[in-house]
């Protein structure tokens, strides 16, 4: 299939590769000429901008970071109009539903396909074509998606029939991840702060009861400058902002929710919002608590 990909970033990039691996013709674009350079070393071809790589192509997979990105591109940068005729839009856009609803409205209407498909399980889950989808749309949607996701994932959710409760389910795994790396962060930094090695709380914490996957995947990373970002700190400033506009919007109590999102817009505002999200400790640090950090720069 002749694929375009736009947002060849730390998940965009590998989820490109897997599609050439998968014996599928992938042009990309990115503005970063780092990003562009990788995918043509996996075998993909890169396009001067969104509507070039779109040109004729049977798909798009979107994977910019939120709802505005998604429509600069598909409309404002005239993406859409140079794809195929019938040809599929696959959005692993994290968006609010009202936001995948309307954009999956406007696709449909110039007929052509559109499927709502988040994914988790980060840059190791999209290097090892592990992701998994959380997707909503048609069947003809999931029929045409399903080689791509195929190529891309090892979990395949159908949320629905109609786009947005891909995106509701997104919207709901990430008030469970960000959640958890907020009580991460405060668990390796109540620690560390009372005098603990954070290495033997991190310890502890993986062959107990109250550690969790979070702990053990972001707790090494707590430990470093997390300069590196898989996933910024920013990303969930944004994703728990959605839940609490949708929970607002639905007069539905998240209180965990707002408290954890106070962790990443304190780490943010200490300017680390583009640190990794396991800086997250950076809120505590900020308020007086002692570093996670191993060797913490002065």
């Amino acid at each position: 299939m002749n694929i375009a990909f736009v947002g060849l970033g730390a998940m965009g990039g590998p989820m490109a590769a897997a599609l050439v691996k998968g014996g599928h013709d992938v042009t990309g674009f990115d503005f970063s000429e780092k990003a562009l350079s990788t995918l043509e070393a996996a075998g993909g071809k890169r396009a001067s901008s969104a509507a070039t790589a779109c040109d004729g192509a049977d798909a798009l997979v979107l994977m910019v970071v939120n709802a505005a990105q998604a429509k600069a591109v598909l409309f404002e940068g005239g993406a859409l109009e140079t794809l195929s005729a019938g040809a599929l839009v696959l959005s692993s856009v994290t968006m609010p539903t009202e936001d995948a609803e309307k954009i999956g409205a406007d696709i449909v209407s110039t007929g052509r396909l559109f499927l709502d498909a988040p994914v988790s399980g980060g840059a190791v889950g999209a290097a090892n074509a592990a992701l998994t989808f959380m997707a909503s749309g048609s069947a003809d949607a999931f029929t045409a998606a399903r080689p791509l996701m195929d190529a891309m994932g090892t979990h395949i959710f159908d949320c629905g029939d109609a786009p947005g409760a891909g995106s509701t389910m997104k919207m709901v795994h990430q008030l469970a991840a960000g959640c958890h790396i907020a009580v991460a962060a405060e668990v390796m930094s109540f620690g560390t702060h009372l005098g603990l090695d954070p290495q033997r709380v991190l310890d502890v914490l993986n062959v107990s009861a109250g550690g969790s996957w979070m702990i053990g995947n972001r707790g090494p990373r707590m430990l470093t400058e997390g300069e590196e970002a898989t996933s910024a700190v920013d990303i969930f400033v944004k994703d728990l902002g959605i839940v609490l506009d949708a929970a607002r919007a639905n007069r539905f109590p998240v209180p965990v929710s707002a408290a954890s999102l106070q962790v990443f817009l304190g780490a943010s505002g200490a300017g680390f919002g583009g640190h990794d999200d396991s800086q997250a400790t950076r809120f505590y640090e900020a308020m007086g608590g002692k570093p996670v950090r191993r060797n913490p720069k002065s």
